[in-house]
This record gives structure tokens, sequence and C-alpha cells, in this order.
């Protein structure tokens, strides 16, 4: 009875140990240094480690845990060295791998059969790299020697597409394969020609952009934790395809709708366009004098992806109703939007409207009541931005106590000077501190801003935080005759640069 418990003791505490080791990888590296070994994996674009190991002896490394470890690609990396290897983890996450330290790819081995197929290509690949380097060094001295080269290449590049390809059926259905496949660039096998006579190069790159993501499949989050998604996912987004806002929205949509939605490869790409597009504050124009900007991506993103719950709880509700009510403003401040009208008082007014108590009031209730109470006599004082009629309209936000402001407004000033007699532009200035009045106006007249219309507004009847998201002083927007958006956070000579170049577009236009 007494050998039955011990036996069954022992049944149940092996169970346990099993149960509470998830993963157990082994290296035993020949010809390494006793020195702390690292576990790390990649995710996205970074590095994170893992665990470590310090009780090193004769190279023998361990690696163990409770818990599974997330499937991808992983890195073994010394603390004097850095990176030694890469292997994968899978389904199989208890295994060996040995190697020789002074010779670290060709010796590779493993337990785990996808490890050792991943240890085959890597040989095959570093050994056609010897080859190729030994066959350069006996072309020394020879005059035929780039033309020997090239073919030598040639000749190796038959056999590692051969080989490639003889690899890729051969695992298919493995990770090794999904693999080995996201770093694989495609190619068309037969380009046609031109009517130049050339291969068409016009249908190489719609080819190669159709047939990018060949193979990848987007519902498998193994392929977020290797050394090859994130560079190839950037790449596509940042120079393969037009970067016009609709066209990204439209190419963005085509990745999302293939990964499963609120996965953490879902919700990794969303974060990385969310962020991106939100913060990209590039500004260009087309051929007909069109701005465009990267905000549409961002306003797209959060409409239809993040204020409508597919992230599945990736933001916190906080967060969400932030970037809900970032969108709420960029959405009225995109290129050729109309720009909202602003009720101002200006200059020759401003000590008559101070005067009706506005220049003591302190809080908001006594704002609204002095505007209530003295309103009829307020509304014929209104100088409206939409009062200003111009072929363009320059629309400053500036603060008198705001040093770069008191720099950019007389250099906007200065720079005009090129289009004065010349081209139909006015500047409506926002002064936004409105209790600083008599700073205000002696600065306009110390820097002789005498053509710019000045206005401020003391009864707070315009929300320009929102309205025109101003956080910080100076803005520069710049109108159209009927007030559209034409580009917006501009300097004194982007400003007028611009104006210089619609005015060329129309001109060209005409002809």
């Amino acid at each position: 009875m007494r050998k039955l418990f011990i036996l069954s003791s022992t049944f149940l505490f092996s169970l346990s140990y099993q149960a509470q080791t998830a993963y157990d990888i082994r290296f035993n590296i020949k010809n390494s240094k006793d020195e702390t070994m690292y576990l790390a994996k990649y995710y996205f674009d970074q590095t994170t480690i893992v665990d470590s190991c310090k009780n090193i002896k004769n190279g023998a490394v361990q690696f163990k845990g409770m818990y599974a470890l997330d499937k991808g690609m992983y890195i073994l990396a010394s603390q004097e060295k850095g990176r030694l290897l890469d292997f994968l983890v899978n389904d199989t996450q208890k295994f060996t791998i040995t190697a020789d330290r002074d010779n670290m790819i060709t010796s590779l081995k493993s337990s785990e059969k996808e490890n050792e197929q991943l240890f085959s290509y890597a040989k095959f690949m570093t050994q056609k790299d010897k080859e190729f380097r030994e066959y350069q060094t006996t072309l020394k001295g020879k005059k035929d020697s780039a033309k020997l080269a090239q073919q030598k290449a040639q000749t190796l590049s038959e056999d590692i597409k051969k080989f490639e390809s003889d690899f890729m059926q051969r695992n298919k259905g493995n990770f090794v394969h999904d693999f080995i496949n996201l770093k694989s660039e495609k190619y068309p096998a037969e380009v046609p020609n031109a009517a130049n006579g050339r291969p068409d190069s016009v249908y190489q790159y719609y080819w190669y952009k159709n047939h990018f993501w060949d193979g990848v499949n987007f519902k498998d989050e193994r392929i977020m934790y290797t050394p090859f998604f994130a560079e190839r996912f950037k790449r596509y987004f940042t120079q393969l395809i037009p970067q016009h806002p609709d066209s990204i929205i439209k190419e963005i949509d085509k990745v999302m709708v293939q990964a499963q939605e609120g996965s953490l490869l879902f919700n990794t790409m969303l974060g990385f366009f969310a962020y991106k597009y939100e913060t990209d504050k590039s500004m260009s124009f087309d051929g007909d004098g069109n701005c465009i900007t990267m905000e549409k991506v961002f306003i797209h993103l959060a409409d239809k992806y993040i204020t409508n719950g597919k992230t599945n709880g990736y933001y916190s509700d906080e967060t969400v109703e932030k970037i809900r009510a970032r969108v709420d403003i960029l959405r009225n401040l995109l290129p050729d939007t109309k720009a909202a009208n602003l009720y101002m008082i200006d200059t020759i007014n401003s000590s008559r409207v101070l005067k009706m108590g506005f220049d003591t009031a302190k809080t908001s209730e006594s704002v609204t009541y002095l505007y209530e109470k003295n309103r009829s006599k307020l509304e014929p004082l209104y100088k409206t931005l939409y009062d200003v009629k111009a072929k363009y309209t320059i629309l400053v936000f500036w603060a008198v106590d705001c040093g770069h402001c008191k720099t950019e407004l007389p250099k906007l000033n200065d720079t005009l000077n090129v289009l004065r007699g010349k081209v139909d532009v006015k500047v409506y200035a926002v002064q936004t501190k409105e209790n600083l009045t008599s700073d205000w106006k002696k600065f306009i007249v110390e820097q002789k801003l005498n053509d710019f219309i000045h206005v401020f507004d003391p009864m707070h009847l315009n929300n320009t935080t929102e309205k025109y998201d101003i956080n910080a002083t100076p803005v520069i927007y710049l109108l159209d005759k009927n007030k559209r958006i034409k580009a917006k956070r501009l300097s004194p000579s982007q400003t007028v640069e611009i104006i210089e170049t619609l005015e060329k577009i129309e001109k060209q236009t005409v002809k």
C-alpha cells in the first residue's frame, strides 16, 4: 500500500511539474563563454527580453517558464556579443538547440523539426554566400572580373531559386514556410516590353504591388513576432503606394479587413496607423493647387475602427473619447473645408466694448450676462472673418506676450511686400489675449502693422481653441476668396510661397 502511495505521489508530482513548465528551451553552445544569456522576441518593430539565464556552465543554457510563449521568431542573445541566433517557437515549446560558437550557423542543430528545417535554409544561404565571396577573391587582377562575377552570381541565383522553390514546397503548411514567404520578394516571371522596347516598369510596379502580400495570412498573429513583418508593412505604406490620403485609406481598409477584428495584430496595425497619421504634419499640393494633408486618414481610422468599439478594449474609454473629440475638431479643418466664421471686435471699437464691463468681468457667467445685456450694441460692431473681401485671406492667431509671435508678425508683414499691389491679399489677425489691449495696440503701432485687420474677442464669443485647433501661437491659415482652407500652420515665408504657387497654377490653367 505504501509503495502504491509513493508511486501515485511521484506520478502526481510529475503531472504538476509538467503543468507548471509550459516552455523549456535548452541550448548547448560549444566554445561559449559562461556569460548571461537572454531570450528575446520580435514584436512588430521592437525586440523585448522575455527571459534570462545567468547560471551557465560549459555553454549549457536553459530558459523555462510556466506560461506558454507567444508563437513566432525568438532571439538568443549574449550579454557581451548581443544577438547570436534566431529560432522559431511554435506549438512545441520544449526542445534543444546545439551549436558551436566559433561556427554558429553551419553547426546549428535542433530537436524540434521546424527549427531544423529553418537551420537547413540558413546553412544553404550561408554556404552560397561563402561560395560567392571565395570566388570573388580568385578574380582579383583579372580583366573580365566583373563579367565573371556577374555570371557566377547568376548561377548561384538560379541555385538559390530552385532550392527555395523546393524548400517552400516541402514545408508548405508549416510556420517555417510562412516565415520564409514573409521575407521573400515576389517578382513577375515574365515582363512585357513597353512601347520603347524596354521592360515595362509600370507593369512591374503593379505586379509587385498586387502580389506584395501573397501568402501572408493576417489572421495568423505569429507574423507579428518576426523580424520581417514590420519592415515590410511600413515599406508598403510609405514607399509602395501613392502618398495621398484617399489611396492610403483604401489600402489600409484592404489590410484591416483581412485581420481578425479586435485581435492583437488588428490593434497593433491600427495603433501604428493612428499614431502615424495623427502626428503626420506633412503638406503638399497637387497640380491643381489642392492642399494634401494626412488628417483625413486619421479621421477615417477613428470613425471606422476606434470610436465604434472594433478595437475590443485596446483603447480605454477615456482615450476613445479624447480621439473622438480630436477628430471632431480636425474634420472641420481639412483642406478645402469652409472655415468657421469669427465674430470679433477691431482696434477701433475695442475701447468702446471694454467699457461695457468686459475689461473687468472675471467669470464666464458675468461675460455672458454682459453680452446678453449689450447684444444690440455689439452686433453692429462685429468685424467678422467673412466681412473680409479678398482673393486670399491670411488668418493669423497670435498673442502679444508670445515672443515667437512678436518675431513672426513683423516678418509676415515684410514678406508680404512681394505681393502688395500684385495679388489681392488681406490679413485678419486675431489677438488671443483680450486682457492685453494696451500692449497689443502699442505693438501694432511700433511694428507698423497697419495693413492688417486687427481683432480680438473680449466677449469670449468664439471658441477658437476648438474651431481652429489653437493650443499655441502663432498659427497661420490661408483661405481662398470663399473662405475655404487652402493651407494651414504655415510660416510667413511658406504663406507667400503658397500664394505664389497658387497664382502660377491659375495662370497655367487659364492658358
